[in-house]
């Protein structure tokens, strides 16, 4: 009896290991055939190339691309060519045989990346514009700001405040096409002034690569040969509107004159509280790098982006994603910029005297 029961025992072991055996097998099958359509299925592969990563600017855009890119598991390969075009257009070619499936463009000089885009496309590669319209319709999507509006919010928030009197015209890089763009903004709403004689432009002055030591060269240059008390900097950007305030310092003219700026940069969210800067544009940055990011993903899947919004591009147009600029005040700072967490409030406390705290603190 002992032996019979033994015997049973053991025909249950042998089932359980038999089985247990199988279940092994069949996760270890399940285990190959996922790792099989893993590899059938590669990860994404998306290029960034960038003109640059100076300033506060360019890599809050990149951070945010990477993370959203990431999220959607796509691998981001960046270049950086510190304002070099050789070095951008050899960077890419590297990204192309590298294997990317898309590329990101931000250009240094729009014109010379032409020649990136065809490098491209001979391999088969959609080239998304980012920020920066490059000048030939062949790319296949443009993601920026409405920049003609960032222009417009600019000259009607200084003519608001003062529709008479002397300006100063400060424009980006002439190589950049987006100076032009915003510029164009600019005169849609100051034109008609200066036909009327309400407004005077004593220079018009394009600032080389957006410098701001440049701007505060430039401008120098400018106040010292006024022969009217000026009122008013219409600054393209945060950076030349930095130089600017910084002459106008040097000049005991700080606060006494309006500056306007764009990127809503740390030091320009400061002056607007201590008065030095009258307004900048708010361009939320994580808004167009995330939809970046989703569109260079859609067009690396071969799929259609989704946007009836066209640029003109020359004799033609370009596809386009436009985001809207928000202006900013020191009225409206705390509910924009402050709100989103664009800029802290405590960041911005240390760039000002504590007795300009009260109103960040209100």
């Amino acid at each position: 009896m002992r032996v019979r029961l033994s015997n049973i025992c053991l025909l249950v072991f042998m089932g359980a290991v038999s089985c247990w055996g199988q279940t092994q097998q069949a996760q270890a099958q399940q285990a190959q055939t996922q790792q099989g359509q893993a590899q059938q299925k590669p990860e994404i592969k998306i290029g960034f190339s960038i003109e640059a990563t100076n300033g506060e600017r360019w890599q809050t855009d990149l951070d945010e691309f990477q993370m959203r890119a990431q999220q959607l598991g796509a691998q981001t390969i960046t270049r950086s060519a510190d304002g070099d075009d050789e070095l951008q257009f050899k960077q890419v070619q590297d990204l192309l045989h590298s294997g990317i499936d898309v590329l990101v463009l931000l250009p240094h000089d729009s014109a010379k990346a032409v020649r990136i885009v065809d490098a491209a496309h001979a391999k088969h590669v959609p080239v998304i514009s980012y920020d920066r319209l490059i000048p030939d319709p062949q790319v296949d999507l443009y993601i920026g700001f409405d920049l003609f509006a960032v222009g417009v919010l600019q000259a009607q928030c200084l003519t608001e405040h003062a529709p008479t009197g002397n300006y100063i015209l400060l424009g980006g890089s002439p190589l950049d096409p987006n100076s032009k763009v915003v510029r164009a903004g600019q005169m849609k709403v100051l034109q008609p002034l200066i036909d009327r004689g309400d407004i005077k432009i004593v220079a018009d002055i394009w600032v080389p690569e957006w410098n701001p030591t440049q701007a505060y060269v430039l401008v120098t240059q400018a106040l010292h040969g006024l022969k009217a008390p000026l009122t008013a900097i219409l600054a393209s950007n945060d950076g030349t509107a930095g130089g600017a305030i910084q002459a106008l310092m040097d000049n005991h003219l700080s606060g006494k004159v309006l500056v306007t700026g764009q990127d809503a940069d740390l030091t320009a969210v400061a002056h607007l509280f201590d008065g030095t800067q009258l307004m900048t544009v708010y361009k939320p940055l994580a808004g167009e790098a995330r939809t970046a990011a989703e569109a260079a993903v859609t067009l690396a899947r071969h799929e259609n982006v989704d946007t009836s919004t066209t640029v003109p591009n020359g004799a033609q147009t370009t596809k386009a994603i436009l985001l809207t600029p928000i202006s900013v005040t020191r009225e409206n700072a705390k509910t924009t910029v402050l709100k989103d967490g664009f800029q802290k409030i405590e960041s911005v406390k240390q760039a000002l005297p504590k007795d300009k705290w009260d109103e960040l603190d209100r």
